[in-house]
């Protein structure tokens, strides 16, 4: 990671074997070596038209040393921030509960804001925003992740409360949880799933928080496909709704980008197919999901490639490029443009 000077902080960042990003504080820019045909003088002090313009007192000519020159520039071009490595990093060591044995050896690397911004090839607003998209928390001050079967213990203790309370979904008290469940878990943890879960908010000065079903219907349904390597589509229905909290309603459009439905099989199945887990970048990504399955619609493949559109960049654009588009039964599916071994 290199700092340079400017206006603005900039920061370079990328390691030996990665190819080099520029970054702001918002935003993440490719860096790519241009020549020009006019050459590029180094002179210290040099004052340019406009600065000209507003001291009229310095208009005579003057001699000025000339530093360096060069017949090339760094182009920039702005990029996805490459945050796939964030995933990874933290999912080196998920954290599993506070008496966890693993916990207490320091077999793997932990990761404070400090590190991640020396290792991840993204703005620093980019990675704060995907520790929260990826809802993770510090603790001691590390960054963590919940291992899985630690995070759905936790729900499972918010949503049997909520159960045996009679609350509404809409307004879980936050105090009581704390109250309630402190005996099982850190009062943390239980914050923390409570705003993984749910929107917090305030109401006549006490905390409240409204839960996601949808996000709540889809950690179940991980829970549920991750043990199986394919799952009777109407059986999983019929257990998924079954497992979800009192009020909530399971839909399939819940599992974009988690679960993937194969209509063509007798009888129709379900499997899990996380979008984190495919390749960052796009050719890999297209030939992985085109090795998974030969033909696509629009609507099946477009949660696991949305997050590969730069910016102003549709779906429509990316397929056009990755993809051969034709009719089969009257609907319109992609395959591979390159063969798939």
């Amino acid at each position: 990671m290199f700092p340079c000077c400017g206006p603005a902080f900039l920061v370079i960042r990328g390691e030996k074997d990665e190819q080099a990003v520029l970054c702001s504080k918002d935003k993440t820019y490719d860096m790519k070596i241009a020549d020009t045909s006019n050459m590029l003088l180094f002179i210290p002090g040099c004052k340019t038209p406009e600065q000209l313009n507003a001291d009229q007192a310095s208009c005579n000519i003057i001699h000025s040393q000339i530093a360096g020159f060069s017949n090339s520039y760094w182009e920039l071009r702005r990029c996805r921030p490459k945050l796939k490595k964030l995933r990874k990093l933290l999912m080196e060591d998920p954290y599993e509960g506070p008496d966890s044995q693993n916990d207490q050896t320091l077999t793997f690397s932990k990761y404070t804001t400090e590190d991640l911004l020396s290792l991840i090839q993204a703005s620093e607003e980019e990675i704060m925003h995907q520790l929260q998209v990826i809802d993770a928390c510090k603790i001691g001050g590390y960054w963590r992740i919940l291992e899985f079967d630690y995070e759905m213990k936790l729900l499972n203790h918010v949503t049997q409360l909520i159960d045996s309370e009679s609350w509404s979904l809409s307004k879980v008290p936050l105090r009581t949880c704390l109250e309630e469940l402190g005996c099982l878990e850190p009062t943390e943890m239980i914050e923390h799933i409570l705003l993984s879960y749910g929107r917090k908010y305030i109401d006549d000065g006490d905390v409240y928080f409204e839960m996601h079903e949808d996000k709540i219907c889809r950690a179940i349904a991980q829970m549920l496909l991750q043990n199986a390597v394919k799952f009777n589509l109407s059986e999983f229905q019929e257990v998924w709704q079954q497992s979800v909290p009192e009020g909530m309603t399971t839909r399939l459009d819940q599992l974009k980008g988690l679960a993937l439905v194969d209509r063509t099989s007798r009888p129709e199945t379900i499997f899990l197919l996380k979008v984190e887990d495919l390749p960052e970048d796009n050719q890999e990504r297209f030939n992985s999901l085109f090795s998974i399955r030969e033909k696509w619609t629009e609507e099946d493949i477009t949660p696991y490639i949305q997050d590969l559109c730069a910016e102003k960049q549709t779906v429509g654009v990316l397929l056009t490029k990755y993809a051969r588009s034709s009719v089969q039964n009257g609907v319109k599916v992609y395959n591979s443009r390159r063969p798939i071994s």
